[in-house]
Parts: structure tokens; C-alpha cells; sequence
């Protein structure tokens, strides 16, 4: 099969595609046909030697793909050759086949193409499990989004409005803040030009954020913690502003507010089937029902990943960008 390499560590041009062995499915996976290939900003990550994959999972950068199941390894149920699905990965989606585990697969939703698809599995595990599972966000309370336009951010601001909370985002331009408000966002900050604690602040009568989505770290540790309620929860997804900062543990207590750092990746299987077990549960029915959809930037030939990278760290894209194999 075909594969995106990483040569060595460096930027969007050390990115080849090669011919490299067919994977096989084990047992408990199965064999997927990739039809596209979702482009997450821990790929770039991984390109530059950041954030090597798993022990054990393919080097080869993609956190989720969509396509059509090719082959059962043993003690597989509930799964035909030939099913059209998406699938949740630890790496390997930039290829044209993938195994994956039984229980990080999803069907594609009715009313979703399968290229489509590919932008679904990563950004839905993500907010589901950040924002509901573990900050257990409630109807009626305000979920502030930073970065509202990414895929992550596109994702929060519909799956929180289907549950009934205002939504707070930043972003850095007009055009994105207003892309941002036709998915449903309530309260929009240009974070280059205003302060999202005051923005939100005064948005909410003084109350704040219930829940803060955070992809920066370091960077907005303190601001975060300003903006958050009484009893609010910031879950950190992303480290894009650092990853070292002091807290006000006194802040924190006055407050009786939570500080949660989280990642997907790494999480042992079990532990993501648990989670696209929920997303099935929760999300698939409000993206089949047409209340929830995939934003889609763009996609591209597999081939031109080294594009797709540069494209993902402009920051002008809005939603996902995909692959097709």
C-alpha cells in the first residue's frame, strides 16, 4: 500500500509517500480500505518529533479515517466486509489501509458521505469526552470554546447547543468569528482585538464560563481561571501556548473550580471503545437527525499532505481538513 512518511523530524516537507507493507488485521481488529483521512494538529506534532505515537501503533501520522472494512481478524462480531465506517486511530491513518480495533469503530452516519465521515471520529471522542464525560456540562450553563473555528471547536459549539448551553468562542477573525455563530455560537471574541474575560463576563451578567475547552495551556492558564464560574471545570485538550504555568490554588478554592488536562491518544483501548460507545449513543443520532454536522475546509489527494499541514498551520482554515486515499 501507499503510506505518508515521516523522513525525519522538520516541517510539512519531510512528509513522502511511499509503498510500505500491508497491515493485518490481529485479533479483535479489523482491515480498513481508507477512503479519506482526517488532518489533526497532532499530526503536525508528530511530524516534528514531538509527539511520537504509542508503543506498537504505525508511525505513519492520522488520528482517524474513514472508509469500508476489508477484512476481520478473529473475535470480531458486529462487523461485515464491506461495511462503510470511521474509525478512531493512535496513528496509521494516512494510508490506504489501516486495522484498527473493533471497538473505535463507528458506521457512517445516514445523511454523511463516507469522505465526509473522516472529519467525525477524533473531534467527536474529543468533546464528548472532555466536555460532557468528564466536565459534565448541563443545559443551561456556558461552555467557553477556544478556537472556535477548528474542527474541535466546530464540534463543541453544535454538540453544546444541542444540549441546551450557551456557547462562548475565540477566534482571530470576523469571517471565522461568523462562521462560528451560524453553528450556534451565542457570545463571539476576536481574541486579537478584545479580552474573553471581559467579553464573557459581561455576556453573562458577571457569572462566567461553566465550562472553558481550552487548546492553549500555558498561555491562558491564569485568564481561564478568571473567567470560570463558582464550580466551573476547564478541561485543556492542547498545549499550543506552552505547557508550564503557576495556578492560584487560592483562586482555585474560592472558586471550587477544576483544572483537567486530558489527552486521547494514548488512552488504552478499552478506554476509547468506552468512548465511541458513548459518541455512538449520543452524538450519531443528532448527526444523522441533521443537528450536528461535519464542517469540512477542504480535502486533498493523499499525496499532497505536506499542503494539508501547511494549510493546518496557517490557521486559516475553518473545520477539518481531509485526505482522500
Amino acid at each position: 500500500m501507499r503510506a505518508i512518511v515521516i523522513t525525519e523530524p522538520g516541517g510539512p516537507q519531510v512528509l513522502g509517500i511511499q509503498d510500505v507493507p500491508d497491515p493485518e488485521a490481529g485479533p479483535g481488529e479489523v482491515l480498513v480500505r481508507v477512503a479519506a483521512a482526517g488532518v489533526n494538529r497532532a499530526d503536525l506534532l508528530q511530524r516534528m518529533g514531538q509527539y511520537p505515537p504509542p508503543p506498537g501503533t504505525p508511525e505513519y501520522p492520522g488520528l482517524e479515517v474513514s472508509g469500508t472494512i476489508e477484512a476481520l481478524g478473529d473475535g470480531v462480531d458486529g462487523w461485515s466486509v464491506g461495511d462503510q465506517v470511521g474509525a478512531l486511530l493512535s496513528g496509521g491513518g494516512y494510508a490506504e489501509l489501516v486495522a484498527v480495533p473493533a471497538g473505535q469503530l463507528l458506521p457512517v452516519p445516514a445523511g454523511v458521505s463516507l469522505v465526509e465521515a473522516a472529519a467525525l471520529p477524533e473531534v467527536a471522542c474529543t468533546v464528548w469526552a472532555n466536555v460532557f464525560m468528564t466536565a459534565q456540562l448541563q443545559p443551561g450553563e456556558v461552555l467557553l470554546v477556544h478556537g472556535g473555528s477548528s474542527g474541535i471547536g466546530t464540534m463543541a459549539i453544535q454538540l453544546a447547543k444541542a444540549a441546551g448551553a450557551r456557547v462562548a468562542v475565540t477566534a482571530g477573525t470576523a469571517e471565522k468569528l461568523e462562521r462560528c455563530r451560524a453553528l450556534g455560537a451565542d457570545v463571539l471574541v476576536n481574541y486579537k482585538e478584545q479580552d474573553f474575560v471581559e467579553v464573557v463576563r459581561e455576556a453573562t451578567g458577571g457569572h462566567g464560563a461553566d465550562v472553558v475547552l481550552d487548546t492553549i495551556g500555558a498561555k491562558y492558564l491564569a485568564r481561564n481561571l478568571d473567567v470560570l464560574a463558582t464550580s466551573g471545570r476547564q478541561v485543556t485538550i492542547g498545549l499550543q501556548g506552552g505547557a508550564r504555568a503557576e495556578l492560584d490554588l487560592g483562586l482555585m478554592m474560592r472558586k471550587r473550580v477544576a483544572v483537567i488536562a486530558a489527552s486521547l491518544r494514548a488512552r488504552p483501548a478499552a478506554e476509547k471503545a468506552t468512548i465511541v460507545a458513548a459518541v455512538r449513543e449520543h452524538v450519531w443520532p443528532l448527526v444523522s437527525d441533521g443537528v450536528v454536522r461535519p464542517v469540512v475546509h477542504t480535502t486533498m489527494p493523499l499525496a499532497d499532505a505536506a499542503a494539508a499541514h501547511e494549510l493546518l498551520e496557517s490557521s486559516t482554515h475553518v473545520g477539518k481538513v481531509l485526505l482522500t486515499a
